[in-house]
């Protein structure tokens, strides 16, 4: 997972912004123009899989963060579990639910990591 995540810390409004946009746009490639690649990465005989977008608009499926606690909220463990119990359209509507919930807990970690005076918000 180094697509961006762990070590960037964004310090101000618009920067909190951009992660949020770059995570995004992330996430929107993966369950669209890539989601042929999506889908076969979410091998339901591995491991407890997460879909991880990153700031530089990348994605990545992968095993959740070794460190407990995590330094940014955890995506939607395991869902590579329910793809093959499913319709494709109804699973990746199922983990794009998921990954909106994500981004807004990563945006609310960022945002209430800082105190924002009243003229930046």
């Amino acid at each position: 997972m180094d697509g961006g995540g762990a070590n960037y810390n964004p310090r101000t409004v618009e920067e909190v912004f951009r992660d949020f946009k770059g995570r995004r746009a992330g996430l929107i490639k993966a369950l669209t123009t890539d989601v042929e690649e999506f889908y076969q990465q979410c091998d339901p005989e591995k491991e407890n899989l997460c879909l991880y977008g990153f700031p530089s608009e990348q994605w990545e499926v992968n095993l959740p963060a070794e460190e407990v606690p995590p330094e940014l909220p955890e995506p939607a463990l395991g869902i590579n579990f329910a793809r093959d119990g499913m319709q494709e359209k109804d699973w990746l509507s199922l983990v794009a639910v998921h990954s909106d919930a994500w981004l807004l807990a990563v945006s609310f970690y960022f945002g209430a990591r800082f105190g924002f005076d009243k003229s930046d918000r």
